[in-house]
Order: structure tokens, then C-alpha cells, then sequence
């Protein structure tokens, strides 16, 4: 792509062009380019547009400079280098004191394959490529004192071997990337026309930071795709992330900056997540061999809010947007935060790998003393289509005693389950659990279960299966509920 053919979205950086090659980078795939790249890049700050032509640039940690646009023109490739064979490493992991609330990941963002850190008015555009062939997807878990809910409850049955390899000390983290793009503090950011592969624990991380666009994008990557951590105003559209291993898109609110922000004004529209096997989106063949995550659930490749809410969540819409073979739409709060005006529209789901739709208070307060238990109040899902729903999991809202889900609307559902289910107990409370749709085991209904809900309203909704045993729907402890247009089918 011609530098005078593409729109920047910061008109003033067309006004300086910088060649990487003409700093020294190869693109050959083998030689070390990071120095060069950086070189460009600290040329450009201020206003320019850093241009990275065809070829395979080798990098370590590449830093950002505000008003600085990253052009990689078509066949143009960042690859994470590898510090076990190329001679260098990352850039040591910030010492922003003790992070007790959250995971490693979450909690640094220097060491990874690009980073900005309080940079402003920046742009990553396209069509090239993102490789995180040497970027890890491992990190240590949170140093939490009280250690509940950290873990879903599918990982019971892994050996402390297992975990360990998963979550390793952080130490050892020293060296090693584990994001392919980072920003922290970041205004005014647009990151569009990339595809990035591979992308480590974040393809891209961002934490308090404001005013982005996510647009066009594809994410075929062995963690999550996009975190949105404590940002405001921000709009992801007309992406494809696939992620069998974890979130695809998905909205978080923690402690890493060391206050509580909350995650507001945020829009995902016109976007399709999926849980293929990793590589299978890029290459088209959309692969099924992969079964489960490796929490020991199926696999994943969902749009999120949480797990980390202690800020809470505000203004968010979700629309126009397509799962494939995922775990369905997730709105959770179990660190203290609220949730509260969510207006969900016209989604469809394919291949459902647990529950269509899952909202959880939980009393897990993974935060300082005082933190205390969230709410979920005044969301709104509409036009959600889903099949091929696994049968042992319901359309949930689960509240605690004390602490009810409130003013819920429900307006033209449909959700075809593939059947099998037998009837079982009610499930106890797991107020500190981990929060997932499969926490509970079987539901004890198929199609829609709600427990300590106030102001249920249902508007249209239309259940099928194969068959089942257990009863469509069930309400306990729910107050105030509404239901017209209710149709079923077993």
C-alpha cells in the first residue's frame, strides 16, 4: 500500500515520512531489527508517520512515541523475536509496587512487542501482520492473600504440576514478552487493518486509557484477543478475533493502575469471536480438533465483562456481532463493581460451547480491605439468536441472597438447545467461586434459569431441544418477573 493512498486517521503525521529500512532494518527475517524500528519511530514522534514496508522485521520490545503513526504496508511483518535464540530479550516488566489483584499479565505492560505508555494521538495501521512467534502465553497468577475465586472450578482436577506450568513464577518472567501490543494511559489511539497471530497472554492489552478505535482487525491468537482494562470511549468494530483458549473481546475493570476505573462508554459492533483451533481463522479452514481450554472447560472465544471488576461498568453496548463455536455473551461482577446500563442487540450464535448468556454477581472482593459486593442493574439484551447450545447449561442470571440482579429485559430471544440433559439438584450458592456458566454444573432447567433476580422482564422468547428432562425454565428467588411471548419446544 502507497503511504499517499491511505487515510490517516491523524492528518498532520502524513507530513514526515520514515522509512524503517532507511534507519538500518533488513525485513529479512533473520537479523535483529529493533534498534532500527526504534531509531524511526523516536525520529517520527512529535509528528510523522513511521512506514515498514514488505518483509519480516525481528523485534524485541519496539516503545511508541506520541504523534507517531505505524503504517505496515501489505506483506510487511513484525515478528516477536525469541530471547532462547535471538541474542537480546524484552524490557523487564514495570515496578509499579505490589499487585495483589490482579494477574501478572495484567499488571505490566513493558514487557511486550509494542508498547505505549502515556503516548497520545498514535495509530497502528495495516494490512500487514503482527507475529508473536516468540512471545509467551504463560504469566504468573495474583498475589492475593485470601486466594478465592482464582481459578475456574473446572481446574480442580489439574495437578499443581499442571498450574505451575501455566502460571509460573514471576521471576521468570524476566525477559520474556508476553503481549503483542500494550498500551497504558494511552488518548487518542486507533489501531486498524492488522492481523495479528499468535499474540501471547493480550494480542492487545489496554488500561486506562481513552478516546480508541479497534477497527478491522484479525486476531488469531493461543490467549486472549483484546482486554479493555479501565477505559473510556472507546469503539471496537468489524473485527474477527479468534481465541479457543481464552476471551476473544472482553472488558475489565481491575486494580492494575492501583485505583478502581471504571470501564464506561465502551461500543463492540459488527464484530465475529470464535474458537477455532489457533491458526485455523487465518488460514480459513476453521478448525474443530481442539475440545477444551486450558482451564479444562470447552473452548472459549467469547465476548466478556470481568472477571476483574472492581471498577465496574458503565454505558456499554454490544451489537451486530457473530459467535462461533464459543461460550456465549458473559456479564460478570464478583470484586465489588457495578454494572449497569448494558444494551445488548442482535447477536447470533453458532456451536454454543456452554451458556448463551451468563450474568453473575459474585463475592469473590479480590480487592483492598473494604472492597464489597457488586451489582448488575438495568441491562437490556435483545435479537439474540443461538444454536447448538451444549444442553447442561441454561441461559443464566444468578444474583446472591442479599444481592439480587435488577431490572433485566429480555426482548426476542431464541435458543436451540441440542438436548440430553436429566434433571439435578439445585446447585449451592459458590458466592466466591471463579465466575463461569459452567460453575454450577447442569443447570437445573434448560432453557432459562434465573436465581435472586428483581425486575425480570421477557419479552419474546422462544426455547427448543432435542429433548430433555429438566423443566424449560426456572425462577427462584426472583421478584417482580414479567413474561409474555414465551414459547417452548421438547
Amino acid at each position: 500500500m502507497l503511504l499517499g493512498m491511505l487515510a490517516l486517521p491523524f492528518p498532520a503525521h502524513a507530513a514526515r515520512r520514515f522509512d524503517v529500512r532507511a534507519f538500518g532494518a533488513t525485513g529479512d527475517g533473520r537479523t535483529l531489527d529493533t534498534a532500527a524500528m526504534q531509531r524511526a519511530i523516536d525520529a517520527a514522534a512529535g509528528g510523522g508517520t513511521v512506514v515498514v514496508p514488505a518483509g519480516r522485521y525481528r523485534c524485541f520490545t519496539v516503545r511508541l512515541a506520541s504523534d507517531v503513526t505505524l503504517v505496515l504496508e501489505r506483506g510487511a511483518v513484525i515478528v516477536a523475536a525469541d530471547p532462547d535464540r535471538d541474542a537480546g530479550r524484552y524490557a523487564l516488566p514495570e515496578d509499579r509496587g505490589e499487585q495483589l489483584y490482579q494477574d501478572f499479565g495484567h499488571s505490566h505492560w513493558h514487557n511486550s512487542l509494542i508498547v505505549g505508555d502515556g503516548v497520545k494521538r498514535v495509530a497502528i495501521l495495516g494490512p500487514g501482520t503482527i507475529d508473536g512467534e516468540g512471545l509467551t502465553r504463560d504469566g504468573p497468577g495474583a498475589r492475593w492473600r485470601k486466594q478465592a475465586g482464582e481459578r475456574p472450578l473446572s481446574m480442580r482436577q489439574m495437578t499443581a504440576e499442571e498450574i505451575a506450568r501455566l502460571e509460573p513464577d514471576a521471576a521468570r518472567m524476566n525477559g520474556l514478552g508476553n503481549k503483542a501490543i500494550a498500551l497504558v494511559d494511552a488518548q487518542d489511539v486507533r489501531i486498524e487493518g492488522l492481523t495479528i497471530a499468535r499474540g501471547g497472554h493480550f494480542a492487545i492489552l489496554a488500561t486506562g486509557c481513552s478516546g480508541m478505535v479497534l477497527r478491522d482487525l484479525t486476531i488469531d491468537t493461543n490467549r486472549d484477543g483484546i482486554d479493555l482494562d479501565g477505559v473510556q470511549d472507546v469503539l471496537v468494530e468489524r473485527c474477527r478475533v479468534n481465541t479457543p483458549n481464552d476471551d476473544a473481546i472482553v472488558l475489565k475493570s481491575s486494580f492494575a493502575l492501583g485505583r478502581a476505573i471504571a470501564c464506561s462508554d465502551v461500543t463492540v459492533r459488527d464484530c465475529i469471536v470464535s474458537g477455532y483451533d489457533p491458526g485455523t481463522l487465518i488460514d480459513g479452514t476453521r478448525g474443530r480438533t481442539q475440545q477444551l481450554a486450558p482451564d479444562r472447560d470447552r473452548v472459549t472465544g467469547r465476548i466478556k465483562l470481568g472477571t476483574e471488576s472492581n471498577g465496574g461498568f458503565r454505558r456499554i453496548r454490544i451489537e451486530r456481532c457473530r459467535f462461533e463455536r464459543s461460550r456465549g455473551l458473559a456479564l460478570e461482577t464478583v470484586d465489588g463493581g457495578v454494572i449497569e446500563d448494558v444494551v445488548v442487540r442482535d447477536l447470533t450464535m453458532t456451536e454454543v460451547t456452554t451458556a448463551p448468556l451468563f450474568l453473575r454477581i459474585g463475592d469473590r472482593r479480590r480487592g483492598p480491605a473494604g472492597t464489597g459486593v457488586g451489582a448488575i442493574r438495568g441491562v437490556t439484551v435483545e435479537g439474540l439468536r443461538a444454536t447448538g447450545i451444549d444442553h447442561r447449561f441454561a441461559a443464566t442470571l444468578a444474583g446472591l441472597p442479599g444481592h439480587r440482579i435488577e431490572d433485566v429485559t429480555l426482548r426476542d430471544i431464541s435458543l436451540s438447545y441440542l438436548g440430553g440433559g436429566r434433571p439435578v439438584a439445585m446447585p449451592p450458592e459458590l458466592a466466591d467461586a471463579y465466575p463461569e456458566p459452567s460453575m454450577f454444573g447442569p443447570t437445573p432447567t434448560w432453557g432459562l434459569w434465573c436465581r435472586h433476580v428483581r425486575g425480570l422482564r421477557v419479552e419474546g422468547l422462544d426455547l427448543t431441544t432435542a429433548g430433555d428432562g429438566r423443566a424449560a425454565i426456572g425462577l427462584e428467588d426472583v421478584e417482580g418477573a414479567k413474561l409474555t411471548k414465551v414459547t417452548r419446544s421438547d
